[in-house]
């Protein structure tokens, strides 16, 4: 079964494109009812949907008279904390480093079930009939091109490993995620900075490092470390997965009530 996506979703997944991907920046007239209409072969009442939606979630905003806008930078400030363990760290008079280990650009066919869960993408998804935009159908069609962006990363404290962080990240929300220098610019920096986290869900669990994980903290295979699966989201939808390993005996959460 292939799952057909609404004309309105189509159109506030390609007015978040044109935002996340900078063409529209905050303050910036997006196009005109009439121009989307034309544009996506919709009705203005399809439309009209979409913008009061993205206008409800405070993406855009909407003026009597005017037209309708990318709302101001306030909106973009982060809704949820998302620790940074390297401002932790530095706070703690610890020296701080992030150590690379790989990035990649993944594809749809090599999605594995957990990430299709996760980012909601449907491997049968097709657009519905009528769709006239070229950039829907080419993103539909495309099925070599990059859907997420994964990074993993070794973060040191005082030269020994405390954290490897596996990272995902949606390409088409933040398109130059991947071409970042990680070892200088935080993760969760760079996407607060780029996506407004409107909410997010995490869990922490204690779990024995695979072998791989063992060879990055520098612990023994098997040894009790401490996993935080977090995702967040951007206008109602996921834009980053990751996965905190933490060798048990450095490492510890903790908060206030």
């Amino acid at each position: 079964m292939t799952k057909t996506i609404p004309a309105y979703q189509r159109i506030k997944n390609a007015i978040l494109d044109n935002i996340h991907s900078g063409k529209w920046q905050a303050g910036n007239a997006i196009s005109t009812e009439m121009a989307l209409a034309e544009e996506f072969g919709v009705s203005r009442m399809t439309v009209n949907r979409a913008l009061k939606e993205l206008s409800e979630e405070r993406v855009l905003e909407r003026r009597q008279g005017s037209g309708t806008f990318v709302a101001q930078q306030q909106f973009n400030h982060t809704f949820v904390e998302v620790r940074n363990i390297a401002e932790d760290l530095k706070s703690a008079n610890r020296d701080y480093e992030a150590q690379v280990v790989s990035k990649r650009a993944i594809t749809a066919d090599m999605l594995d079930n957990e990430l299709r869960r996760k980012f909601g993408i449907d491997e049968g998804a097709t657009i519905d009939e009528g769709a006239t935009s070229v950039n829907a159908i080419a993103q539909t069609d495309a099925s070599d091109e990059a859907v997420l962006y994964e990074v993993k990363i070794i973060h040191f404290a005082d030269g020994q490993p405390i954290q490897f962080e596996e990272r995902w990240v949606d390409a088409k929300k933040v398109p130059k995620f991947i071409d970042q220098d990680f070892s200088v610019v935080n993760t969760s920096d760079y996407l607060i900075a780029k996506s407004p986290l409107e909410s997010g869900s995490y869990t922490i669990r204690a779990l024995a490092a695979p072998d791989e994980i063992a060879e990055f903290l520098q612990i023994a295979p098997q040894s009790p470390t401490l996993v935080l699966r977090r995702q967040t989201y951007s206008a109602g939808q996921v834009v980053t997965f990751v996965k905190m390993w933490h060798a048990g005996d450095r490492y510890q959460f903790s908060g206030e009530l």
